[in-house]
């Protein structure tokens, strides 16, 4: 686990996520499907999402493609 993300960060629903990515919430458990965020289910099988991680990845450097 990375040392920059408590465990105890509280957990965000797709809904949620997708909310700050401004996008539809299967979008985002597709990005869960194909690795690119990683999700924690609940006892009924729902995803949920860190809150550290999200916000991390929010605040990567986005690349480019110049061409």
């Amino acid at each position: 686990m990375r040392p920059d993300i408590q465990p105890e960060s509280p957990l965000l629903t797709p809904a949620e996520v997708a909310a700050l990515f401004r996008v539809d919430p299967k979008t985002v458990t597709r990005w869960a499907q194909q690795g690119k965020l990683r999700s924690i289910r609940t006892l009924g099988g729902h995803r949920r999402y860190r809150e550290a991680e999200i916000q991390a990845f929010l605040d990567r450097p986005v690349s480019t493609h110049s061409g």
